[in-house]
């Protein structure tokens, strides 16, 4: 699947979630739940790096995300090249201007898998899908660790960091079955804003080929 690159899981992203030891995870992980659930918006904007596990090498990535419920997302990319993700409430559109291209998926194509668009559309339960365990504190930050009780491959282990002052999160990595990890820190959060229905809309720009998948 032609999707943007992003990570494969970033848990209940800009949530306001509670910290907890270990002996309360089951509490956080409940609490993350209804946290989520009762959030209708949020924004920030993201610093992404993407190491390779094999070269060495790592991909820095910068840009913005926004959601609004009913699971209403638009994750751009601004650096090193442009890159568009939305999903609507009937389609999702993934957008690489430079290459002229745009695939267009069904919404229940992009969510059938442990994906950060699962979890930030309300799709997946922290408490079914996963062990989490409290990890103390890293750099003043509240470490969580999550592994996935049905591994896939893209997705073997995640962290979180929370900031213990206002239990919001910071930072999350994730490794997938080859050791490449993927970690997005997060920067001026904006909790319930006001969003325009045109964010979660897509047009494709004259001369683009578009790849529709909606069909397969």
């Amino acid at each position: 699947m032609h999707l943007i690159r992003i990570p494969a899981l970033i848990l209940g992203i800009l949530l306001m979630v509670p910290v907890a030891r270990a002996a309360d995870v089951a509490a956080l992980t409940a609490s993350m739940q209804a946290r989520y659930e009762s959030l209708e918006s949020f924004s920030a904007a993201f610093n992404q790096e993407m190491l390779n596990a094999a070269s060495k090498e790592t991909q820095l990535r910068k840009g913005t995300i926004v959601f609004r419920q009913p699971g209403l997302i638009r994750w751009e990319t601004t650096e090193p090249e442009p890159e568009l993700l939305v999903v609507g409430s009937q389609e999702v559109w993934s957008h690489f201007p430079l290459e002229k291209a745009a695939y267009k998926y069904t919404v229940a194509q992009v969510l059938s898998s442990k994906t950060v668009l699962r979890f930030i559309s309300g799709k997946a339960n922290l408490q079914d899908d996963f062990w989490v365990t409290s990890l103390g504190r890293e750099e003043g930050l509240e470490k969580l660790e999550l592994i996935p009780k049905e591994p896939e491959p893209e997705m073997v282990q995640a962290y979180l960091w929370l900031t213990p002052q206002h239990s919001l999160l910071q930072k999350v990595q994730i490794r997938d079955f080859f050791g490449n990890e993927n970690t997005v820190t997060l920067t001026g959060i904006v909790m319930n804003p006001d969003l325009p229905d045109s964010a979660f809309r897509f047009a494709p720009p004259p001369e683009t080929q578009i790849y529709d998948n909606t069909k397969d």
